[in-house]
């Protein structure tokens, strides 16, 4: 391997290693007092829960592991949302877990946590699986409470997904672990079963110095509301049980019994490793985000046998589309090349843009991927649209948005990733998560804003320096350096990957090598939920 490749893998394996650090703390939750808190009331914790009731928790996939990272600061911060959430496997049956972490903020819903659950609920709604909520909840975070009690968006939504889940024969199982207040009371009781742990799982609307306060009432929380109260005498809920480890048994044997699922029908075979070393893409991705690479190279490091049939390979270059199987499962992949290539008219191509030529081969291969019901993975280090005259001329607009309609419209499941850059019109076009990926995540390299750091920061240093002449007032070059060291360091922070990943922009970020087993779950969950829509485009550009 030559120095390059060598100075790349030593820069990519610094990058997991920060992942790996950033992954662990992130898993404390509120902290090891905090854990230590709810063992001695003989509690587990959400990831422990989570790690008892699934099958095996190293196929465990999470779901914003980072969200609220950097967030709320003067309300001590929100690890992973204050809840947990993932794909996994129980007694076999592919399903959605939920579990409110009780070390952060008494398991308290800040705006991003509803987000997130929303996200959980989407995940199983899109894909017809059975979801598990594990409560242990305090509600809303009242300081916050504008942020997340009455939009569309909000608290409230999440009991609307209930009813409809419900309505579409999708399986919900909740288990009372802790507390259950307020509006919150409403998730476990609209779901098919709610369970209970005894003398540590109270639910009700309103607790006892609420009721107090309301209507001169003195009771305490277990009478109020405990496991004794609900199953003996409002029927609330359906069964107690002694300890968290003996209601997560019985989860389980609800998961035993249910039958079969509909299923899509994506084509599998069996599964096979990749041929050429997966580890290698450490060094053949530089980290630098402005250096060429060969993406091909990278795609065949991530596909079973590394083969890849590609599609129209000599035309439209700066895209790179084929056929491939990941983990056996049959795929489309819509990828960004990032050399720089010459086309059959002589012309130079720059790496990462998308061309008139590029548009049109990809929109062709995403309809031919929805006619042959196959999957489509998205592998993103794109800077935007060709611009200039020439561009304009040739119909940049038209064929950009005859890329962007077939994949919006695109009815198999979409799985995005992104490797490198993801920059204004590029991430849309790419199945950005605006266009509804049925899963997306980044690796550590990869960077999301509307344009890339540097151009921004010029940019937003020219409109400051004109804004302050107009007020009169002079800028000196020092001036205007220290400015611009300023906006670019605010900039690179929001371009970084666990920035997006904070706000749930992303699902998440992982290792390359998580690639393969994200894709494979991800299909598996979609092919819980047969295609119902045909595919249109509608009125196209041609």
């Amino acid at each position: 391997m030559n120095l390059e490749f060598n100075k790349n893998e030593d820069a990519y394996k610094q990058l997991i290693a920060q992942l790996q650090h950033k992954t662990k703390k992130v898993k404390l939750g509120g902290g090891e007092k905090k854990i230590e808190a709810q063992h001695v009331k003989g509690k587990l914790t959400a990831r422990e829960r989570i790690d008892y009731l699934i099958d095996n928790p190293k196929d465990f996939v999470e779901i914003g592991a980072f969200v609220g990272e950097g967030m709320y600061a003067e309300q001590g911060g929100c690890p992973s949302g204050g809840v947990v959430v993932g794909i996994a496997h129980v007694q076999g049956r592919q399903c959605v877990v939920v579990a409110n972490d009780a070390t952060v903020k008494a398991g308290a819903w800040f705006p991003i946590t509803a987000k997130k659950n929303l996200r959980a609920q989407e995940i199983a709604m899109e894909n017809r699986l059975p979801i598990i909520y594990l409560v242990d909840s305090a509600g809303v975070f009242l300081p916050m409470q504008n942020e997340i009690f009455p939009d569309k968006e909000h608290f409230g939504r999440q009991f609307r997904n209930n009813a409809m889940m419900s309505s579409m024969g999708i399986v919900q199982v909740a288990a009372i672990m802790g507390s259950c207040v307020a509006g919150g009371a409403y998730l476990p009781i609209m779901s098919d079963e709610a369970m209970i742990v005894d003398k540590t799982g109270t639910i009700f609307l309103a607790g006892s110095y609420l009721v107090k306060a309301a209507i001169g009432e003195t009771i305490d929380n277990e009478t109020l509301g405990g496991a004794a109260t609900h199953c003996e005498i409002s029927g609330v809920t359906d069964n107690k049980y002694d300890t968290d480890q003996d209601c997560l048994d019985a989860i389980k044997r609800i998961f035993d019994k249910i039958g079969d699922y509909n299923k899509a029908g994506f084509n599998r075979e069996q599964p096979k490793k990749p041929k050429l070393d997966e580890k290698e893409i450490y060094g053949l991705l530089p980290v630098d985000r402005v250096k060429p690479y060969e993406m091909r190279e990278i795609i065949k490091r991530m596909t079973d046998d590394s083969e890849f049939d590609e599609y129209k390979s000599d035309y439209g270059q700066s895209i790179v589309c084929g056929y491939a199987r990941v983990e056996g499962w049959a795929v489309g992949i819509v990828a960004n090349q990032r050399t720089v290539v010459k086309n059959k008219k002589g012309e130079m191509q720059m790496g990462g843009v998308i061309y008139s030529d590029s548009a049109d081969k990809a929109a062709r291969f995403i309809m031919n991927c929805n006619q042959r019901k196959i999957p489509l993975v998205f592998l993103h280090d794109v800077s935007g649209f060709m611009v200039g005259s020439k561009a304009e001329h040739g119909g940049i607009i038209k064929d950009g948005a005859k890329m962007v309609n077939a994949m919006a419209n695109s009815v198999v499941p979409k799985f995005t990733f992104i490797l490198g850059n993801s920059y204004g019109a590029g991430n849309y076009a790419m199945c950005g998560k605006a266009y509804d990926p049925r899963l997306i995540y980044a690796w550590p390299t990869s960077q999301l804003a509307v344009m890339s750091g540097a151009s921004a920061s010029k940019t937003l240093l020219q409109i400051k320096v004109s804004s302050m002449k107009a007020q009169g007032l002079e800028v000196s070059e020092e001036e205007q350096k220290k400015f611009l060291a300023e906006i670019t360091d605010k900039y690179n922070e929001e371009l970084s990957p666990y920035y997006a990943a904070s706000r749930l922009w992303v699902d998440g970020v992982i290792d390359p090598l998580e690639t393969r087993k994200i894709i494979s779950v991800g299909i598996e969950a979609a092919d819980h939920a047969p295609i119902e829509r045909p595919f249109n485009v509608g009125v196209i550009q041609t």
